[in-house]
């Protein structure tokens, strides 16, 4: 018989009692260290998009901790009334820049999250997509491959065209259909092309591993490739384990905190067993679940010390590369450029000042400000799917702090550079999105190059057109 007030492991779950009365029925429930510290001031109210967007206080950092405490002191039950508030949140740690008590909001809301799946599960066709990508696409570097290699088809077969002009993709929702146009062409994933261990351009200093990703290497491989020669020009040895998969992040998002454990597990693994220095990651949403592999794994006997050691090791490429050292570019590109913040890089990872030190430090580049600059676009991992209304009217809401007059906006983060180029879309802009690597990567061409003209395939990369992709 179990002893009220303890939390006992019974088939996964955790037993409570009359000494703690606690709603929260399974392993990892939000830490009463977390919640306690809220003092409830409001400072964090003005930095929540979801508060700013209804008003409504169970929207917004302290409303939600006060619904997670309630839970946790058995005065409210898992269910509908709880699980809209918690997965209506963008998890973009806005609030907890802004909170001076140093309250961890974002674990709470994906701790809360997890006890909501456990209790109540997906259901119908959501349940049916959640397993089909999250369980059984994502994890899967091959079936990913396998998914872009269709999605390339699609682009370059005339598919594409022939689908736009018949207005097929008119029975899809308005935002489904701004997703389709502003998907960027696949390519072949760098795993599939690169060497497991790329050689660094000179005497090497470090050693590092890269993270390819799961969505990055198939929608993104450009930039991954960017990255690799970037990182080997400046002597870093590239270290691409095979055996890597998915950050995971998705999965601890959605509250499948399972999932998200395994997939951590493969990837401290992978990268532990080829001896790097340094995990380098080029994807804000996936720097921040590496980092955080030590809280998710806690109490994990086998692993929790390994994990601890994995995400000391982890580091953004921007503030890798200003704090290893790096060749300042020579090559001159004359552009006019805006820095967005993404979430889990600003909020999440604390890095604010590296990458855009890296843009002003190329010769040519104007950077203007953005006013608001780390405030959240509305991508947050898949919320643009799960929750389009709230995404659309924080982006609109984003573009209306995005300078005008520039040609180019650079990130962070592959999710989004996505919601970004669905803004300048929606608002009828010239303006090209790209993500700070990629803008070192073309001044490092440039140098090479030792012309003050871009050649002319790096030229259609890098230039603005009125046209989308």
């Amino acid at each position: 018989m179990s002893v009220p007030g303890q939390h006992l492991k019974i088939s996964g779950r955790a037993a409570p009692t009359c000494q703690s009365p606690s709603n929260y029925l399974w392993e990892d429930p939000p830490d009463e260290d977390k919640f306690s510290v809220c003092v409830h001031c409001g400072m964090c109210l003005e930095a929540c998009p979801t508060y700013l967007q209804t008003g409504h206080e169970h929207q917004s950092p302290r409303g939600r901790v006060h619904l997670i405490k309630a839970v946790a002191q058995g005065k409210m039950e898992v269910n509908e009334a709880f699980e809209d508030p918690v997965f209506t949140c963008l998890d973009c740690r806005a609030c907890e820049t802004a909170c001076p008590a140093g309250v961890q909001v974002g674990a709470l809301i994906e701790e809360a999250r997890g006890q909501i799946r456990q209790a109540m599960p997906l259901k119908g066709w959501k349940g049916w997509l959640h397993n089909f990508f999250l369980r059984g696409i994502f994890p899967y570097p091959s079936r990913l491959q396998l998914l872009g290699q269709l999605l390339k088809f699609y682009q370059k077969s005339g598919l594409q065209w022939l689908t736009r002009k018949l207005g097929l993709l008119n029975i899809l929702p308005a935002h489904m259909r701004d997703m389709e146009n502003i998907m960027p062409p696949v390519a072949t994933p760098v795993l599939k092309r690169y060497p497991t261990v790329v050689p660094a351009q000179g005497e090497t200093k470090l050693r590092v591993g890269l993270l390819t990703g799961c969505v990055m290497d198939v929608m993104f491989s450009d930039i991954n490739e960017a990255t690799i020669r970037v990182l080997s020009r400046n002597g870093y040895e590239v270290v691409l384990p095979k055996n890597q998969t998915c950050c995971g992040a998705l999965h601890v998002h959605a509250g499948d905190r399972e999932k998200g454990k395994e997939l951590a597990r493969q990837n401290i693994d992978a990268f532990l067993s080829v001896g790097v220095d340094k995990i380098i990651v080029n994807a804000a949403g996936c720097g921040c679940a590496l980092k955080e592999y030590a809280e998710l794994l806690h109490h994990d006997e086998r692993y929790k010390d390994k994990a601890y050691t994995f995400a000391a090791k982890v580091e953004d490429v921007s503030k890798f590369l200003y704090e290893n050292g790096y060749e300042k570019p020579k090559g001159t590109l004359q552009m006019r450029m805006t820095y967005h913040d993404a979430c889990h890089l600003a909020h999440g990872q604390g890095v604010r000042f590296e990458p855009r030190q890296l843009l002003k430090e190329i010769p040519g580049v104007e950077l203007v400000e953005m006013s608001h600059a780390d405030t959240c676009c509305g991508s947050a991992g898949i919320y643009n799917l799960t929750n389009p209304e709230m995404a659309g009217k924080i982006l609109t809401e984003k573009m209306q702090h995005v300078p005008q007059d520039v040609e180019l906006i650079s990130m962070g983060n592959p999710g989004c550079m996505l919601q970004m180029a669905m803004g300048v879309l929606c608002d009828g802009r010239n303006q090209r999105v790209v993500h700070t690597v990629q803008v070192l990567d073309w001044a490092y061409q440039q140098s090479s190059e030792q012309n003050d003209e871009l050649d002319q395939d790096t030229f259609k990369q890098v230039a603005p057109t009125k046209e989308v992709h």
